[in-house]
């Protein structure tokens, strides 16, 4: 079967862009200062998320090995992972992004970056609800993981 132009989104390539659109807000976007923790405080914290969610990032990649996709859509070779990060949360790349965002929006102290890190945790929730779709169909065992591992959070969600 020929495959489908990138553009029509058949595996998920929009998701993708927006995802990198988003994240880029979170970078580059407007901040809005905020004078809510003192600034050693903020960028402790926000060192520490953002060193923590690169790692588990890293980590989550690097247990995916050939399985590795930018898409949500899963590789036609793909195999289920489950061990390393993946048995404790589902989406451990997202996670880590998630860190990583939300790291930067305190090191920074911008309400406004504040407000495009959760507008990324959102859309990365989305976007695994559609990328679980195909994982469910993709395998057959995927079930059984999903009751057993969390989605994003370990033990809370």
């Amino acid at each position: 079967m020929p495959s489908q132009p990138w553009w029509k989104g058949h595996r998920g390539e929009w998701y993708v862009v927006l995802q990198a659109a988003l994240f880029a807000l979170v970078v580059l976007g407007p901040r809005g200062a905020w004078l809510a923790l003192p600034t050693a405080v903020a960028r402790t914290a926000g060192f520490a998320l953002i060193g923590a969610g690169a790692l588990v990032a890293l980590a989550a990649v690097l247990r995916l090995g050939r399985n590795l996709t930018p898409l949500p859509h899963p590789r036609e070779d793909a195999t289920l992972v489950e061990g390393g990060p993946y048995a404790w949360v589902r989406h451990p790349i997202y996670g880590g992004v998630i860190l990583v965002a939300f790291g930067w929006a305190l090191l920074v102290q911008g309400w406004l970056t504040l407000l495009w890190a959760v507008l990324l945790l959102v859309f990365l929730d989305i976007k695994s609800r559609r990328e679980e779709v195909w994982l469910m169909a993709r395998f057959p065992d995927y079930a059984n993981y999903q009751r057993r591992v969390r989605k994003l959070i370990p033990f809370i969600y």
